[in-house]
């Protein structure tokens, strides 16, 4: 469900929780048990997953097929050649793989000048797009600018190198709410339970993370100590006839 913001902005009623991986068991396990609301890949997944390129875009096809039947609306992110340095063969690269589910894939273009240029006629031609790898307010307001689907701005990479991205983040949310630009914002590479629920605060509309990041945040060590200490005093306690 979406709503539009004081400013004209298309919003979320929640946040959404996509998972950045091209594992299909994972993708499947936080499907049916987290209710993700999409996955994000690139290069790096797949080469983790252990298997071809195409060998996992055919496994999101088939997995998409499954997951539209109960969420329309989710969105599976697959990046193109990063060695593509000409809009014309990114936009051909990202036609070529788009097509194969266009009801559900996202086309993950990188944000430089030539990605955005390939972004911009991309989403002229109808295609989702999701720009990756933005790393200032400029390249976000670019990526808005133009329509794309989703921008990424990348915040683990950051704050593992002593930048707090708080300002950042917040810029980017702001400059989309003061032009009503529809962009969705997806806070990519979060290392933290943290960083997730920082994202949520500041009002992006999506986060995207890891497995084990997801799975941690979950979790807190007074959680286990409360349910000890429970535990305990349950087995202490006579429970008697219901």
């Amino acid at each position: 469900m979406t709503i539009f913001s004081f400013y004209g902005r298309l919003i979320s009623c929640k946040m959404k929780y996509f998972l950045d991986s091209g594992k299909i068991d994972e993708i499947k396990y936080a499907f049916e048990n987290w209710g993700i609301d999409g996955v994000t890949s690139n290069p790096k997944h797949i080469k983790t997953s252990g298997k071809p390129f195409f060998t996992v875009v055919k496994e999101f096809v088939e997995f998409a097929k499954m997951a539209v039947k109960t969420k329309p609306d989710f969105s599976m992110s697959v990046e193109i050649n990063p060695h593509l340095e000409k809009a014309e063969d990114m936009i051909a690269e990202a036609k070529k793989i788009y097509n194969l589910c266009p009801d559900v894939f996202a086309i993950k273009i990188p944000c430089n000048e030539q990605g955005l240029i390939a972004a911009k006629k991309l989403v002229e031609d109808g295609v989702t797009v999701n720009v990756t790898l933005v790393f200032t307010q400029s390249q976000a307001l670019q990526v808005g600018r133009i329509g794309a689907a989703f921008c990424s701005p990348f915040i683990g990479w950051q704050e593992s190198a002593g930048v707090n991205t708080d300002k950042f983040l917040a810029d980017i949310v702001k400059m989309y709410e003061n032009y009503g630009m529809e962009t969705e914002i997806i806070v990519a590479a979060l290392r933290n339970g943290n960083q997730i629920a920082q994202a949520a605060t500041l009002g992006a509309d999506i986060v995207t993370c890891g497995y084990n990041r997801y799975a941690e945040s979950f979790e807190h060590p007074f959680t286990k100590k409360g349910l000890k200490i429970f535990q305990d005093a349950w087995d202490e306690t006579e429970l008697g006839e219901l």
